[in-house]
């Protein structure tokens, strides 16, 4: 029985308790005396920007070395140059650092053991595990048969291990076209793991690398070299998704053939998939390149530098991995759920201001022209702690538009003629008029108040049922807000069937005319804050300049999705 499935059964019949099967298998290990010490890693290929599933193993494997008193690796696979950019590094190392994974002096790269996977390729001629192979890509694809039917040898296959030595020198020094040989692990052609019939561990390519430039004209292959720069690195567990499940033979052959002492243990689990996002780097470079998208970071995508960007937090991610948890079988998670947590986080620890996203102007006729009130209002009633601040309050004010109606149905308790409600943390006003254009839209409301009813004053002479929030017209900063909805069509899916995508052409909403309280002057990029009944709000921090503060909606006050 595979090792994973017998904890999982051991799982079943022990009493519950809060550790995941990585966990127990690793204790297990320790307690075995098989590992002294846990030291784990995120091997990222520098190809593009990471996302949310990315996340998910970062958390996971910095938590574990955390956990475990281990170390934690970052290093980058960058076996591959013809994808591979210093752009996607630098992102990367930002990405891993905000999500608070410690790699302090642990940051290393595959291309730094380049010399050492030459002389490995060269223990495996030695050993007659290893041949140089002069089959075409198209050959070698027709010789490795199908699920149903073995492959069969190479004619190469027996070429004498001083051939070999000689040949795969030769493709080193450069003596040979690309895609002329390649170097091939000799294993079972038979197998019915299709991953251990003599694959490919070395190609030639002449392409520069970003870190060792032309020095190289072979490059290993990633089941080659992965699992020798985890040995090199002294990694305890190799944690990867599922789908590098049916490679854990060949990682177990290279580390064995190649013997390393204390080799690591490779151990899968589910990725993690988001509902209606996309997360295929060829097709969020197709999004940017299409112009649809402003860049790997727009805050519709979730790659890791998307969701900064719109103002999630790293503590919210974490949560969010929490609920999903660390399982072997598949599953997709709605978008909802990681909306919820970044608001159950900034919840508690972001301030709260008024602000006006559909403007239009309010005059109250009976207060004195000219007049600014300071008012107190609280920076966040759910946590006194952080205090409070005072709002200006003028004759002229902006309310939301949805706030007032001509003829409004029944049980709408917001301003319409006739109507008293509370302006929040100022005074009870009563719609007494209301002004229009050509068309019928409203442009102005009239409105007198009751200096008797100010907030905090303990009027108790009546009450109102409706209450609504504003900012003084003269006082109020203009800002940009974005209101993101999904990028894909929810009831279309991701995909056509064509490959194309359903993009949801109401994806953005931008309003350049909204007003928020003065403090708002204050803000930086990044900073974040609740406008009171529209959401979370962080300020961007690509658009934002010193003249015009620029909004991304991180999540609305509506949640979607309720935890159990």
């Amino acid at each position: 029985m595979d090792e994973t499935k017998e904890i999982l059964a051991e799982k079943e019949e022990k009493e519950v308790v809060s550790k995941n099967f990585i966990e127990m298998i690793i204790e297990k290990d320790i307690e075995a005396g098989h590992c002294t010490e846990v030291v784990t890693r995120f091997p990222p290929e520098p190809n593009g920007y990471l996302h949310i599933g990315h996340a998910k193993s970062i958390i996971l494997n910095s938590g574990l070395a955390a956990k475990y008193g281990g170390k934690f690796n970052l290093r980058f696979d960058d076996t591959n140059p013809t994808k591979e950019k210093t752009e996607f590094v630098q992102s990367i190392i930002e990405d891993v650092k905000w999500l608070g994974a410690d790699f302090e002096e642990r940051l290393f790269f595959a291309s730094d053991y380049f010399d050492q996977m030459y002389e490995g390729a060269v223990k495996l001629i030695q050993k007659g595990k290893a041949f140089v192979c002069d089959l075409s890509a198209d050959e070698i694809r027709e010789y490795r048969g199908t699920l149903k039917e073995p492959g069969k040898n190479s004619p190469y296959r027996d070429r004498s291990i001083e051939e070999n030595l000689d040949l795969f020198e030769r493709m080193k020094n450069g003596e040979f076209p690309d895609g002329s040989k390649v170097l091939r692990a000799k294993i079972d052609m038979a197998s019915p793991n299709i991953n251990m019939r003599d694959p490919v561990i070395y190609r030639i390519a002449r392409m520069t690398h970003h870190n060792t430039g032309d020095k190289w004209c072979i490059y290993p292959m990633y089941d080659f070299a992965h699992p020798i720069e985890d040995a090199i690195e002294g990694v305890s567990h190799s944690i990867c998704t599922l789908e590098f499940e049916d490679h854990r033979p060949l990682y177990d052959w290279v580390v064995r053939e190649l013997e390393y002492e204390n080799p690591p243990k490779q151990i899968e689990f589910a990725k993690l998939y988001l509902t209606n996002v996309v997360t295929g780097k060829r097709y969020i470079k197709k999004l940017v390149e299409d112009g649809i998208v402003d860049g790997w970071d727009d805050p519709r995508l979730v790659s890791i530098s998307a969701l900064r960007r719109r103002g999630f937090t790293p503590e919210s991610i974490r949560m969010f991995m929490e609920l999903c948890g660390v399982a072997k079988a598949n599953s997709s998670v709605d978008y909802a759920m990681l909306e919820y947590c970044v608001r159950e986080d900034l919840k508690l620890k972001r301030p709260r201001v008024m602000a006006v996203l559909d403007p239009v102007k309010l005059v109250i006729t009976n207060y004195p022209e000219g007049q600014t009130e300071y008012l107190e209002a609280m920076n966040n009633p759910e946590n006194e702690e952080m205090g409070t601040r005072m709002i200006p309050f003028t004759r002229e004010l902006y309310i939301e538009r949805e706030d007032f109606m001509i003829e409004p149905p029944k049980k709408y308790f917001r301003l319409f003629p006739g109507n008293e409600v509370r302006l929040m943390n100022a005074y009870f006003v009563t719609c007494t008029d209301y002004v229009t254009d050509e068309t019928g839209k409203v442009t102005e409301i009239h409105c007198t108040y009751d200096p008797e009813t100010k907030s905090g004053s303990g009027f108790t002479g009546r009450k109102v049922k409706g209450t609504i929030h504003w900012v003084s017209a003269e006082h109020a900063v203009q800002v940009e807000a974005r209101l993101y909805e999904n990028l894909i069509d929810e009831e279309k899916g991701v995909y056509n069937e064509d490959g194309t995508m359903n993009i949801n052409p109401d994806s953005v909403s931008i309003r350049k005319e909204c007003y928020v309280e003065p403090i708002i002057k204050e803000a930086k990029p990044y900073d974040s804050y609740q406008f009171l009944r529209n959401g979370f709000f962080c300020v961007d921090y690509k658009d934002t300049t010193e003249d015009k503060l620029v909004f991304n909606r991180v999540a609305s006050m509506k949640s979607g999705y309720k935890p159990n």
